[in-house]
C-alpha cells in the first residue's frame, strides 16, 4: 500500500498552532545564544575564528594549515580573566595583538560557505567597532534565524506521511527534547545552515514519498541537497538518500524507466551545484573529505602489552553519543544532563522506533527511504570513529550531534513508531498530550542545567550568586534573557494546550478520491 498523494487540508487553527510552536523555538533559541558564554560551546573559537578570518580578506587555508588568530585567543582569555567592562573591541584586539598563534583551527577541512556568510554578517554590523561578544553574539543570532524554521519542517513533513494533524503538532514539539540541539543550534558553527538545509531536503523527499511526482518537487530537492553539500561534510550522506528516495517515489505510479531518468536527472542537479568544493579535494588533496586533525591527533601505536578493543570502543561511543545527542554542554561537554537520563531517553526512543516504525502499513515505503539519511549518518560516523581509534588510540569523532541533519527523518520515523504502538482513541490523546509535556520539559531542564554550570559555578538551581556574575559578564542585561525565557514558557505552554485541542477537533480533509484513506487527528 502506499500513501495518498493528497492528504488533509491544513485548517487555519493548524497553521496557528505551528506558528506558536516554531515562534516559541526562536525564542527559545535566542535564549541559549545569550546563556552560553561566547567560545563556550563545542569547537566555537575554530568557528569564530575561521570567521574572522574570511572577514579579514584571508584565503582559505588547506586543511591543518590555518592558525588560530592571536586576537581571538586574547579574547578568550579575557572573557576567563577580566570584568566585561574592560573587553576590547575587535579592531583593539586586532591592532594590539595581530597575527596567527601556533594552536590549528581545524575548520579549514570543510568549504568555507558558512564562514562566509558569517564574514558578511561581520562586516554587515561593523564588527570592528564591537565589543568583541556583541560582535561574535550577531554570528549566534543569524544561526537562530536559520535553525528557528525547524518545528515548522519536523510539523510539515510528519503530516505528510501520518496525516495526523495532533501527531504533526507533536513532531514539532520534539525538537525542543534535545538541549544540545537547542545550543548547537544557537552557537557559531556551520552545523546551522546543515540543519535548514537537511530539513529542507528531507521536507521535499517526504513530499515525493507521499505522492507529490511533480517535476518542480523533484528539483527543489535536487537544489536544496546540492546546496547542503555546500557547507559540511555532513551533508554528503543526503546524496545517496536522496538517490533512494527518487528511485522510490511513485512506485506503482511510474516505471522503472521514468523513475531511474528522474533519479540521474536529481543527482546531476545536485552534483551540478555541490561537487564544485569535494572535486576540488579529490584533485587538490587525493581525498573527499581531508582531516583537520592530524597535526593536534596524529598517528600512533598502542602502547605494549594494550591493544583495541571492541568493548571499550561501544563503551566510549555509546556514553559520548547518548550524552552529546542530548544534552553536554561546553567547549569540551563538561556537563551533562546525566548518563542515566540520556540513556534512557535514547534506549526508549531506539525500542519504540525500531519496534514499531517498521511494521507493515501505508506508510512502509516512505519509512524504509527516510531511514536511509541516519543510516548513512550511523554507518560513516562509526567507521570514521573506528578509524580513529585503530589509528591513534583515541575513540574520537563521536558526537552525537553529528546526526542532527537527520533529525527530521528521525521525528517522522518516531511519529509514525509511536502512533503504531498506541492504539486510537483515548490512549493515543493521553500519550499525545504526556509527550506535548515531557518533549519541551526534557529541554527546559536541559537549559537549567546549563544555567547552572555557566553562571552559578555548577549549583542548581541559579542563585543570587548567578545573576551578580551575569550582571558583571552578561552580554545584555539579565531582564532581556527572564524576558524571553518567560515568553518561551508561555508558548511552551500553549502549545501543549494546542496539542490537547487538537485532539477534540474534527479534522475535515480535502475531497479523496474513491478507495483514499483520510485519518482525523
Amino acid at each position: 500500500m502506499t500513501l495518498d498523494a493528497r492528504p488533509p487540508a491544513v485548517a487555519r487553527w493548524e497553521r496557528i498552532a505551528i506558528a506558536v510552536v516554531t515562534a516559541t523555538f526562536g525564542l527559545w533559541l535566542a535564549a541559549w545564544a545569550l546563556l552560553v558564554p561566547v567560545f563556550q560551546a563545542p569547537d566555537e573559537t575554530a568557528h569564530i575564528d575561521a570567521t574572522v578570518h574570511l572577514a579579514l580578506g584571508d584565503a582559505w587555508a588547506a586543511p591543518g594549515d590555518l592558525m588560530v588568530a592571536q586576537a581571538v585567543l586574547v579574547a578568550k582569555q579575557q572573557q576567563a580573566t577580566q570584568p566585561a567592562d574592560e573587553w576590547a573591541t575587535v579592531s583593539e584586539l586586532l591592532r594590539t595583538f595581530p597575527g596567527p598563534s601556533t594552536t590549528v583551527d581545524q575548520m579549514s577541512q570543510h568549504p568555507p560557505t558558512a564562514y562566509l556568510v558569517g564574514a558578511a554578517v561581520l562586516r554587515a554590523v561593523h564588527y570592528g567597532d564591537l565589543r568583541w561578544d556583541h560582535a561574535f553574539l550577531a554570528l549566534r543570532f543569524v544561526d537562530v534565524a536559520m535553525v528557528t524554521a525547524l518545528p515548522l519542517l519536523a510539523w510539515a513533513a510528519v503530516r505528510r506521511v501520518t496525516r495526523s494533524p495532533r501527531a504533526a503538532l507533536v513532531g514539532g514539539l520534539a525538537v525542543f527534547a534535545s538541549p544540545e540541539l537547542a545550543s548547537i543550534g544557537s552557537s557559531v558553527s556551520n552545523d546551522a545552515p546543515v540543519l535548514l538545509l537537511a530539513g529542507v531536503t528531507v521536507l521535499l523527499a517526504t513530499r515525493l514519498l507521499t505522492g507529490d511526482l511533480r517535476w518542480r518537487t523533484a528539483v527543489g530537492l535536487a537544489v536544496a541537497t546540492g546546496v547542503l553539500v555546500w557547507v559540511k561534510g555532513t551533508g554528503l550522506p543526503a546524496v545517496p538518500f536522496v538517490g533512494v528516495v527518487v528511485l522510490f517515489a511513485g512506485a506503482g505510479v511510474l516505471g522503472w524507466g521514468a523513475r531511474v531518468l528522474r533519479t540521474v536527472v536529481v543527482l546531476g542537479v545536485t552534483g551540478a551545484i555541490g561537487a564544485w568544493w569535494w572535486v576540488h579535494n579529490v584533485v587538490a588533496y587525493g581525498r573527499v573529505q581531508p582531516n583537520g586533525y592530524t597535526a593536534m591527533r596524529p598517528p600512533k601505536d598502542f602502547p605494549p602489552g594494550e591493544h583495541p578493543t571492541l568493548g571499550h570502543f561501544l563503551d566510549v561511543s555509546w556514553g559520548t553519543l547518548t550524552r552529546t545527542f542530548w544534552g553536554s554542554f561546553g567547549a569540551r561537554a563538561q556537563v551533562s544532563i546525566g548518563d542515566l537520563l540520556t540513556a534512557v531517553v535514547t534506549i526508549i526512543v531506539l525500542v519504540v522506533l525500531v519496534g514499531w516504525a517498521f511494521r507493515r502499513g501505508p506508510e512502509l515505503r516512505a519509512v524504509l527511504c527516510l531511514a536511509v539519511f541516519p543510516a548513512l549518518l550511523i554507518g560513516i560516523q562509526n567507521r570514521t570513529s573506528a578509524h580513529s581509534y585503530l589509528t591513534t588510540t583515541e575513540v574520537a569523532a563521536t558526537q552525537g550531534r553529528y546526526y542532527f541533519p537527520a533529525i527530521v527523518c528521525l521525528i517522522v520515523l518516531s511519529a509514525v513508531a509511536w502512533r503504531r504502538l498506541v492504539p486510537a482513541g483515548r490512549p493515543r490523546a493521553v500519550v499525545a498530550t504526556a509527550l506535548a509535556v515531557l518533549l519541551p520539559g526534557l529541554g527546559v531542564y536541559g537549559f537549567a542545567v546549563a544555567a547552572a554550570w555557566f553562571w552559578n559555578a555548577a549549583v542548581f538551581p541559579v542563585t543570587g550568586r548567578g545573576l551578580l556574575r551575569w550582571t558583571e559578564v552578561g552580554p545584555v542585561p539579565v531582564a532581556v534573557l527572564v524576558a524571553l525565557v518567560v515568553a518561551a514558557g508561555i508558548g511552551m505552554v500553549w502549545s501543549v494546550v494546542l496539542v490537547v485541542r487538537a485532539g477534540v477537533r474534527q479534522v475535515t480533509p480535502v475531497p479523496a478520491r474513491a478507495g483514499s484513506r483520510a485519518t482525523a487527528a
